[in-house]
């Protein structure tokens, strides 16, 4: 007896930031508008609206060139408190329909229906009339017999409805059987795993479509390519069995800070650099966890990003430990007066590991409690509204506060 074909769902929220926006200020609606930071202090764009699209912008852009795109460009600074918890919401009226819901980003998330006897696409209709119904949200969803395929199905049908000022809104359905055929005619570039390079190296073979490298033998590419290239020509054919994983094991926790302006300040550097860190800790203790390596991350004023890690003694969710790790890191790789545009504090090999208690460790989640805090109160009253002993001499000796070198968050 042969086996039911799967029922998978790809649910992508349209433009979500921006959709977030327009809910709770009606007035966007129907303008180019775009959702970042303010171009003088190099923000680029995590949203725009699809009349923003119209004009040239896309997400990633930075901002000062969206704005020459697009004059009269509106600016949105991002609330990413508000998406999270939107986020939410959309994914419990995903879990009403099943429990097998892989969420892969805050607007994006897979779902396996199979168990379920409605139609596929009657369940996709479904969910999106749930969507923009109950949250005002509109988005878009594919329909497959796998991941692969209901990926890229919903894909092409956003793009297929592209070219007017409204939210796509599209249901994209593949029937069982016509995967291959589905994938055929589309670019190579289309499929998973295949970037830039990969794509001119496919072209290089004479390959233009995800057809033409269907018809290609998996041991031939396995031969030019190694692995990846056995497991592009599967890809090709539209067979994909991953499931649908409802939890992911968290690999790394990192934070970075991008300046306004480039500095070259050695207190101000290791001053954002244990907020870093600090922030990092807070996150690993919120989750459980401990890390067993630190990682750093700069960024020169000519964009060259070198990165250094280092593998702790001990797993730790300190963030003194990891503050200290960091600094030792930054030492070999910054040079006095060298200008840095981005800092980046990261960890990873983490487990739920116990730490070992340090000798002035509180007992309590008091620090935890403590570094939130001040955090909160310095987003909200500036970076001076608190310091430490130790900044405020380093300020009384140079005679300032250096606020023009303060971070943008």
């Amino acid at each position: 007896m042969a086996t039911a074909a799967r029922k998978i769902l790809h649910l992508d929220l349209d433009a979500f930031f921006c959709a977030v926006e327009e809910l709770h200020n009606p007035t966007l609606r129907g303008r180019a508008f775009a959702v970042g930071g303010l171009p003088e202090e190099r923000g680029v764009v995590a949203s725009c609206s699809y009349p923003a699209r119209g004009k040239g912008v896309h997400s990633a852009m930075p901002m000062s060139q969206a704005v020459r795109a697009c004059p009269g460009l509106l600016i949105v600074p991002a609330r990413h408190r508000l998406y999270r918890t939107m986020s939410q919401r959309v994914m419990e009226r995903l879990h009403r329909l099943t429990e097998l819901v892989e969420q892969i980003s805050i607007d994006e998330a897979f779902l396996d229906v199979t168990a379920r006897g409605e139609d596929a696409e009657a369940l996709a209709r479904q969910l999106q009339t749930t969507i923009r119904q109950e949250l005002g949200l509109p988005c878009s969803l594919g329909v497959a017999t796998n991941k692969l395929v209901a990926k890229i199905a919903n894909t092409v049908g956003k793009g297929a409805k592209r070219g007017d000022n409204s939210p796509p809104c599209a249901i994209t359905v593949v029937a069982p059987g016509q995967e291959a055929a589905f994938l055929a005619p589309l670019p190579c570039d289309a499929l998973w795993g295949v970037g830039p390079k990969t794509a001119q190296r496919l072209a290089d073979y004479g390959l233009r479509t995800i057809g033409d490298l269907a018809q290609r033998s998996p041991d031939e590419f396995e031969r030019l390519l190694g692995k990846t290239g056995r497991d592009l020509v599967i890809r090709a054919r539209g067979i994909d069995d991953r499931p649908v994983v409802t939890e992911h094991e968290q690999k790394s926790i990192s934070q970075e800070t991008t300046f306004t302006r480039d500095v070259g300040d050695e207190t101000e550097l290791l001053r954002v650099l244990r907020d870093l860190a600090l922030g990092v800790a807070a996150e690993l203790r919120k989750s459980g966890l401990c890390a067993g390596t630190v990682k750093l991350k700069l960024r020169w004023s000519d964009f060259t990003t070198p990165t250094r890690q280092t593998t702790l003694v001990q797993p730790s969710d300190d963030g003194e430990t990891i503050y200290a790790t960091a600094k030792q890191l930054f030492a070999r790789l910054w040079q006095r007066g060298q200008l840095v545009r981005l800092v980046g504090v990261g960890v990873s090999g983490l487990t739920d590991q116990p730490r070992q208690m340090g000798l002035f460790d509180a007992p309590d989640e008091r620090v935890e409690r403590l570094t939130a805090t001040v955090s909160a109160m310095r987003k909200r009253f500036g970076d001076n509204a608190i310091l430490r002993g130790s900044d405020m001499r380093r300020q009384r000796t140079k005679g300032g506060t250096n606020e023009d070198n303060r971070e943008s968050s």
